[in-house]
């Protein structure tokens, strides 16, 4: 099956303008590398098939220690400038058929799973796609020594990565165009006659230009505060032939009751998450005397409480289910509950953790009446003493 979509990290530079003698996308940032940041969340994002680092050949190394325990393609050495390194992952990924390609600088270590699906969604309709964000400042042009003209900002924006692209463009693109010093890979496209549309960028994924940025934002990220919330709910055994547990539907003598379809686990983990940020629980937001909320799927009620912790600005960092039954048995279907669970809150399988036990036999579990679910979510959010 080809790739949907490839990740392209460019981690090519030397960081001379950092002033550095390792180059900064390997210098530490709250405990891991600026480019292990950048990995991490690319992986975590479900549309990512793959990521391909862009790198030095010195640099190998440094970059196996950066990402150890990750699983990424076998890293492409980049040439003598931007535009060069970015054909060479290109051409690399040839055989593998990608539809898709998102490129990436190492240097922007704060890219969020949010601007990653905003640039996919986009590139759905449109061959090439940008992140920008309106310039608020008055720009002007000058000769070097005095100014030439005010320029209209309205019309300018500045641009950031990632930016995706039909694999199949981009790659002709680039080898129509080789060697001339293009500084991004729009630019590369524009000239080729690739129409480009751009989306709103995000202010925090900034770029680290110099240690002055890498400290500011460090800083930061400092201003962050850690929430936890827990969950609990329980459906009883009815008629039917299937459970649905984590959003898998799984054979069964009996069926769950309730007014959606009875998602034990998942009710929990909405009620998680919500309570972590005190929006309430799942009966606020869709009450059971609705009949708009009957027999749907219980991943509506999740989407949205990840969506109140987006709108946020906050992180879900990790949950943690646990399923109470004495059957049917989950330990087979654990790892495909994890993937689905994972999807849906947008973030990474590793935190995501799904447990079964039982009662011994004790109260309505145990006498096999019925499901039982508890969880437990961590939020970062921006602090706020309000």
């Amino acid at each position: 099956m080809e790739p949907i979509c490839i990740a392209i990290i460019v981690a090519g530079g030397s960081g001379k303008r950092f002033g550095n003698k390792v180059p900064k996308q390997y210098l530490n940032l709250n405990g891991k590398p600026l480019i292990r940041h950048c990995v991490e969340t690319f992986l975590a994002h479900p549309e990512i098939s793959s990521v391909l680092p862009v790198i030095r050949m010195e640099d190998q190394d440094r970059l196996r220690e950066a990402l150890a325990g990750l699983q990424f393609l076998e890293p492409i050495i980049g040439g003598l400038e931007r535009q060069a390194s970015v054909k060479n992952g290109l051409e690399s990924l040839y055989t593998k058929h990608p539809k898709n390609v998102l490129i990436h600088d190492a240097a922007r270590p704060f890219i969020s799973l949010e601007l990653i699906t905003k640039v996919l969604n986009n590139l759905q309709v449109s061959g090439a796609v940008v992140p920008g964000l309106k310039i608020s400042d008055t720009v002007k042009q000058h000769d070097g020594k005095h100014i030439i003209s005010t320029l209209d900002r309205k019309q300018l924006i500045s641009i950031q990565t990632p930016q995706g692209f039909r694999y199949s463009d981009i790659l002709k693109a680039h080898r129509d165009v080789a060697n001339l010093g293009y500084t991004d890979d729009a630019a590369v496209a524009e000239a080729n006659d690739v129409k480009v549309t751009f989306v709103d960028g995000d202010p925090k994924n900034i770029k680290i230009t110099n240690p002055d940025d890498l400290t500011k934002k460090i800083n930061n990220m400092n201003n962050w505060e850690y929430r936890v919330g827990s969950g609990f709910d329980v459906h009883r055994f009815g008629s039917g032939d299937h459970v649905t547990l984590c959003g898998l539907q799984i054979p069964h003598d009996y069926g769950l009751i309730g007014h959606s379809d009875a998602d034990a686990p998942i009710h929990a983990l909405t009620d998680a998450l919500l309570g972590a940020i005190s929006h309430g629980d799942i009966g606020d937001h869709f009450p059971p005397s609705s009949e708009k909320w009957k027999n749907v799927s219980s991943d509506i009620f999740l989407t949205h409480a990840v969506n109140c912790v987006h709108k946020l600005n906050g992180k879900i960092i990790n949950v943690d289910l646990t399923i109470i039954c004495e059957t049917p048995r989950i330990t087979k279907y654990r790892k495909s509950m994890i993937s689905i669970i994972a999807k849906i809150l947008k973030i990474s399988p590793a935190r995501v953790s799904i447990k079964a036990t039982t009662t011994e036999k004790l109260g309505f579990t145990g006498r096999n009446e019925g499901v039982a679910a508890q969880a437990t979510a961590t939020v970062a959010t921006p602090f706020k003493d309000k």
